[in-house]
C-alpha cells in the first residue's frame, strides 16, 4: 500500500488535473512548479518539501518557453511526477530534492509525447468543431472544445495516478538501488541546471535601472537574522521606492522615459 492516503490521492490527481488544463490555459499558472509542487506538498502533508522542490524546478521552468512550433518541455508533468516522487521516496533532505529536480528534467521530456498525442487528437476535435459551425450549433462547438480540454487534463492526472498507485516502498527500494555516484551525478546535475535559471533570469534583467538591486539583494541574504518574508518585504518597499522616484524626477520633467530595454519601453506606454 501507498503511504498517501486515499484522501490524499485524490487531491493529488485533482491537481494534476488542473495543472494539465493550466499548461494550454495559462489562466491561473497551476501548471508552474512552484504552484503545483507547492499543492501536492499540501494535499500530502509535506508542504515544506513541496515548496523546497517547487522552487528548485522553478528555475529551471523559467527557461522554458515555446518559440514557434518548438514546443518547451512540460512543466506540469515534470512538477507533478516529481513531487509525487519526493514525498513516495521519504527523502526530504537537500539530496533527496536535487535527485527529484533532476527527475524531473526526462519526465518533462516524456511530456512531450504526451501533448503530442493529445493535440493530434485534438485536430480532429478542432474539425469537428468547424463543421458544427458551419451548422450554426454553438453546442457543439463548445463540447468538442471541452473535450479537448479534459484531455490536457488527463493527460497529466492519468500518469500522477500510475505513480500513486505504486507502493512506497517499491519507490524507496528504486532510489536505493540507485549507485552514489549516479546520486551525486543527478544532484550536481540538478544544481547546474538551476544555476542555468538563474542565469536567464539575470540576463532578462540586466539592465542600468535594476543591476543595484541586484547587489542589495546578495548583501541581505547575508543577514542570516532576516526571514524570507522580511527579504520580500525589503524588496517590495523598494520597488516602490524606485517606482515613486521615477515618476517624480527620473523623467526629465515629464518626457519619455530612457532606458536600454526597448522591451521595457513598449511595456511602459501601456
Amino acid at each position: 500500500m501507498s503511504d498517501i492516503s486515499i484522501i490524499s490521492a485524490i487531491l493529488v490527481v485533482v491537481v494534476a488535473f488542473f495543472a494539465g488544463l493550466e499548461g494550454i490555459l495559462d489562466q491561473f499558472q497551476f501548471h508552474q512548479p512552484i504552484v503545483a509542487c507547492t499543492l501536492i506538498g499540501l494535499v500530502t502533508g509535506n508542504l515544506e518539501a513541496g515548496i523546497m522542490l517547487g522552487g528548485s524546478l522553478q528555475m529551471i521552468a523559467l527557461g522554458w518557453a515555446n518559440i514557434g512550433a518548438a514546443v518547451a518541455p512540460d512543466a506540469a508533468l515534470a512538477s507533478v511526477a516529481a513531487a509525487i516522487i519526493l514525498i513516495k521516496g521519504g527523502n526530504f533532505t537537500t539530496e533527496g530534492i536535487a535527485v527529484a529536480t533532476a527527475s524531473a528534467i526526462p519526465l518533462a521530456v516524456a511530456g512531450l509525447f504526451l501533448t503530442m498525442i493529445v493535440r493530434t487528437i485534438s485536430v480532429g476535435l478542432v474539425h469537428t468543431a468547424d463543421a458544427a459551425a458551419k451548422e450554426g450549433n454553438i453546442a457543439a462547438v463548445e463540447r468538442a472544445h471541452y473535450f479537448a480540454l479534459v484531455l490536457q487534463g488527463l493527460r497529466i492526472a492519468i500518469p500522477a495516478a500510475f505513480l500513486i498507485a505504486i507502493p512506497a516502498s517499491a519507490v524507496q527500494d528504486a532510489l536505493k538501488l540507485m549507485p552514489d555516484w549516479l546520486n551525486g551525478g543527478m544532484a550536481v546535475g540538478g544544481a547546474m541546471v538551476v544555476a542555468v535559471g538563474y542565469a536567464l533570469v539575470i540576463n532578462m534583467m540586466a539592465t542600468r535601472e535594476v543591476w543595484p538591486f541586484f547587489a542589495i539583494g546578495f548583501a541581505l541574504a547575508a543577514i542570516s537574522q532576516l526571514t524570507l518574508i522580511a527579504l520580500g518585504v525589503i524588496g517590495v518597499a523598494l520597488a516602490f521606492i524606485y517606482l515613486n522616484l521615477s515618476k517624480q524626477g527620473g523623467n526629465g520633467g515629464g518626457g519619455a522615459a530612457t532606458s536600454n530595454d526597448p522591451i521595457g519601453d513598449i511595456l511602459e506606454d501601456y
